[in-house]
């Protein structure tokens, strides 16, 4: 059973969504930084127990968020219109806890590394809706703190997304969150990980990938998730 968490009520600014894909670029590198150095301090863990809310283990969802960030990398990179790319990143099943660490590190340079080299004009489809360079920048910041959030949660750390990347994913991929609170909780509550004063948390949930200038964002094929994303399929990302 998933635990149900209250995230307790604050306020902050509001958030500031990166203007380029330069931006973006640096605000994931950034998330990926913190993301990395929490989970590092874990790596002497039992990774094979359950992350927080998913049927992964704490090392099946590094393999995960490896196929998620190549992904959109590949996504960006080969501009398909109405299809995944035939690319499907995995860790080596074998390697100790820090080796698949770095092998996240090099999948968010990869893609942070492609946010950056890519026209504004340049889109690429997802089953959420055809997104920009940003769009997959906030994408991969979403898999990794999200996905940090549940492995930390497991091992017993007290950690949360930070605010700055999480506000500037709200702003750009769940524009009709709640505010009133602060961003590392309200991106938890979209994502269906925790409550918020007044709002029970979500057992569906979707992020909407287009950007509001291309008209309205709406999810071409595939399913909303159904709370926590243990049932996204394991062989493909989102």
């Amino acid at each position: 059973m998933t635990a149900t968490t209250t995230a307790a009520p604050r306020t902050t600014p509001e958030p500031v969504t990166p203007a380029t894909a330069a931006a973006w670029s640096q605000l994931l590198s950034a998330a990926a930084d913190e993301c990395l150095a929490v989970l590092r301090t874990a790596a002497d863990r039992d990774w094979s127990h359950p992350a927080q809310g998913l049927e992964w283990t704490c090392r099946g969802t590094l393999d995960h968020l490896a196929l998620g960030l190549v992904g959109y990398t590949g996504l960006l990179v080969a501009r398909p219109q109405d299809r995944y790319i035939t690319l499907f990143a995995s860790l080596d099943a074998q390697a100790p806890v820090p080796a698949c660490l770095e092998g996240i590190g090099i999948a968010s340079s990869l893609l942070a590394s492609t946010v950056r080299d890519t026209a504004a004009e340049v889109r690429a489809w997802h089953p959420w809706g055809h997104s920009d360079a940003g769009g997959f920048a906030a994408m991969g910041i979403t898999e990794l703190v999200v996905h940090t959030y549940d492995i930390t949660r497991a091992f017993g750390l007290s950690w949360a997304p930070p605010d700055g990347p999480s506000g500037a994913v709200l702003a750009r991929l769940f524009p009709d969150a709640p505010t009133g609170n602060g961003p590392s909780d309200t991106l938890l509550w979209a994502t269906g990980r925790c409550v918020l004063p007044g709002h029970p948390r979500r057992t569906e949930w979707q992020w909407h990938g287009t950007p509001v200038g291309d008209g309205e964002a709406t999810p071409e094929s595939g399913p909303p998730e159904s709370g926590p994303p243990e049932t996204a399929p394991a062989d493909r990302p989102r």
